[in-house]
């Protein structure tokens, strides 16, 4: 990203790393931060930030000099990340199939199948259509008595 700065002389992000190095020579963070700008040209918004706060307790700083890191870091894109929205907790409907399965758990309390699927509804599992067909024609046969 190109900068079209209207003096280009005047760098108050170098001077502010040259002033704070002079400030404080034995410095790391300095000292890696003025490396990082010479060599690729910038600083990230948290890269200026550090630098803001170790430039503001150094008494010979010039007050424009740390506005205007402040105005730099103002003007930079930060990246937020949106916090994760939990659905709001709905209420299940009451699922006929399970109406199919107490009617045919209190003729056949035994019943495997029916009881798998009983055992899914308490899970809040849903059935698949397959299941729902199988449920239904077990329903059909047991508990509905033989055509007259």
């Amino acid at each position: 990203m190109i900068m079209n700065r209207i003096k280009p002389d005047v760098d108050v992000i170098l001077d502010v790393l040259k002033l704070a190095q002079v400030a404080s020579p034995e410095s790391t963070f300095i000292n890696s931060l003025l490396h990082q700008y010479q060599e690729r040209g910038g600083l990230s918004k948290k890269q200026l930030e550090g630098l803001h706060s170790k430039a503001s307790k150094i008494k010979s700083m010039p007050p424009g000099k740390l506005a205007t890191i402040q105005a730099i870091i103002l003007k930079k894109h930060s990246n937020h990340r949106s916090v994760v929205s939990k659905p709001a907790a709905v209420e299940p409907k009451e699922d006929p199939g399970k109406q199919l399965v107490e009617d045919i758990l209190v003729k056949y309390p035994q019943h495997k199948r029916v009881l798998f699927f009983k055992m899914k509804f308490d899970k809040r599992e849903t059935l698949s259509a397959t299941e729902r067909t199988e449920l239904e024609k077990f329903h059909k046969l047991l508990c509905s008595g033989p055509a007259k």
